[in-house]
């Protein structure tokens, strides 16, 4: 067994274009490791321009020159920016502050269900371990009411580094926009000319992630539009907040549209009880959720690479761990890249022969 590893690392380590993707991919990665949060401005605007480009290629591909394209899909950038920032942040952030105001009201209802538990149920749920939960829930219920009611948006972050992004971060996305194509052939000039093998990944990658991402983005829009319009109809109290959530639950597959139904249904059992309103309001829900995984997901995502549950929750958790919110957002496409590469490095196929059957086909 031993001599087979040995064997195959030898064997791909002589491959001068394997050691050029490794290279490539060892460097990325020690520059997003040390240097991550200097160039988060640079990485940031990146991202948003690799997002941005299928616009611009779009446009283009309607016969209207670069600049033009860049110039529009740029100010409809802007336009979106500004109106998440001043229009929709402020109606979630007083919802939020209300939400939080309600926190000691939330732990007096949640209590007094808990003693009508205990005394239907005594053999399970003693008044012991019901009183031990309700201080932890409270504790940490009454620290994040507290943390919410004492910042404001303006003490979230530095006032000097919120004015550097917002002015640096879409000066450099119009630049990236702009000159694309000059800005990436200064970096492949740096690469050793035998890059084939990483051409060939980046490709297969880039259709995968370019699918999976602007899906992605869509189906939170969706989502979240269409939960926040069935609560705003019912008249749920924080329907904005809530629909929001839900909206980015589906960042996480299988386990967010969970995690949020208990938020969703706290606050309707505390405004209604078990009622005729609460229930139409989770078979709502349920069916917003049902039209997501079974007519949403598979329309936008059909040309997306399908991976295994395991593996799409296995990535979810390893990069989450690693980035945190980016990690979460980037697991699947993080997830592809790794396919990508296993098929690259795959045993019984020298890098001549996989080149060699790409430009066949």
């Amino acid at each position: 067994m031993e001599s087979k590893i040995v064997a195959w690392f030898k064997r791909k380590t002589e491959d001068p274009q394997a050691v050029v993707l490794l290279m490539v991919l060892f460097s990325i990665s020690l520059i997003i490791y040390y240097f991550g949060r200097l160039l988060a401005p640079i990485l940031i605007a990146i991202v948003l321009a690799y997002l941005l480009e299928w616009a611009v290629r779009t446009l283009e591909h309607r016969k209207m020159p670069r600049l033009a394209s860049v110039i529009i899909v740029f100010l409809g950038f802007i336009g979106l920016s500004l109106f998440l920032i001043f229009g929709l942040m402020p109606l979630i952030w007083v919802q939020l502050e209300n939400l939080a105001s309600e926190v000691p009201a939330i732990v007096t209802k949640g209590q007094l269900l808990l003693q009508q538990l205990t005394k239907e149920y005594p053999t399970y749920i003693t008044q012991e371990s019901i009183q031990e939960v309700t201080n932890e829930i409270g504790a940490a219920l009454g620290n994040l009411g507290k943390f919410v009611l004492s910042i404001s948006l303006a003490s979230l972050m530095n006032l000097a580094a919120v004015l550097i992004y917002m002015i640096l971060v879409p000066l450099l996305v119009f630049f990236f926009l702009k000159d694309k194509q000059l800005i990436t052939a200064w970096a492949a000039s740096y690469l050793p000319k035998e890059r084939d093998l990483v051409k060939r990944v980046w490709e297969e990658v880039n259709q995968q992630i370019g699918n999976y991402i602007r899906g992605k983005l869509l189906e939170i829009v969706i989502v979240g539009v269409a939960t926040y319009g069935v609560f705003l109809f019912m008249g749920l109290n924080y329907s904005l907040l809530l629909g929001v959530l839900v909206g980015f639950s589906v960042l996480i597959p299988y386990i967010g549209a969970a995690v949020v139904t208990l938020p969703v249904a706290v606050i309707a059992y505390l405004q209604w009880g078990w009622g005729a309103d609460f229930s139409y309001l989770l078979i709502a829900y349920l069916v917003v959720q049902a039209i997501d995984g079974n007519i949403i997901v598979p329309l936008l995502f059909s040309e997306a690479v399908s991976l295994h549950p395991v593996a799409i929750i296995g990535s979810v958790l390893i990069f989450g761990g690693l980035w945190g919110f980016w990690g979460v957002f980037f697991a699947i496409p993080l997830a592809t890249l790794v396919k990508a590469l296993i098929t690259a490095f795959q045993d019984g196929n020298s890098t001549e022969e996989l080149v060699a059957e790409q430009q066949q086909i």
